[in-house]
């Protein structure tokens, strides 16, 4: 590393995928929570995506599913250095959870401001997630 700007470089990258692992981890955990699993009917509800999961599930059933799913993806993210390959699709994945979250920007009746705020971070997060793919993938070939 020869200047401060390659330890940011670093350390960005260090964060950045760590960080989008953690958050799939922690987001799956809450998944598992009656409160969680209620907070997330509407969204599933209303979308063209998700809908059907209460059709074969009860809501906490549907819930523990997406948990298991989002703590999948968190896991092989985090899992980069040592299955890059993995990690590659992590990503994908990743990235195909974030664009059914964000559509329920788009499909969720009624949606209150305080949500709308809370799932445009998910806007940044598929900037991360397709930048994370595309890095796993390249180490992957190295």
């Amino acid at each position: 590393m020869n200047s401060l700007f390659d330890r940011f470089h670093v350390v960005g990258h260090f964060i950045l995928l760590y960080a989008l692992g953690a958050f799939f981890i922690f987001s799956g955990a809450l998944k598992f929570t009656a409160h969680e699993a209620e907070g997330i009917r509407p969204l599933v509800e209303s979308s063209p995506f998700l809908f059907w999961l209460y059709i074969p599930f009860s809501v906490q059933a549907a819930s523990n599913l997406i948990g298991v799913i989002e703590i999948t993806i968190g896991a092989l993210l985090l899992a980069r250095r040592f299955a890059p390959v993995l990690a590659a699709y992590a990503g994908l994945a990743a990235v195909g959870s974030l664009v059914v979250t964000i559509s329920f920007l788009f499909t969720t009746p009624g949606l209150p401001e305080d949500a709308q705020g809370f799932l445009l971070k998910d806007v940044f997060l598929l900037g991360i997630a397709l930048w994370s793919a595309a890095d796993a993938w390249r180490a992957s070939r190295t």
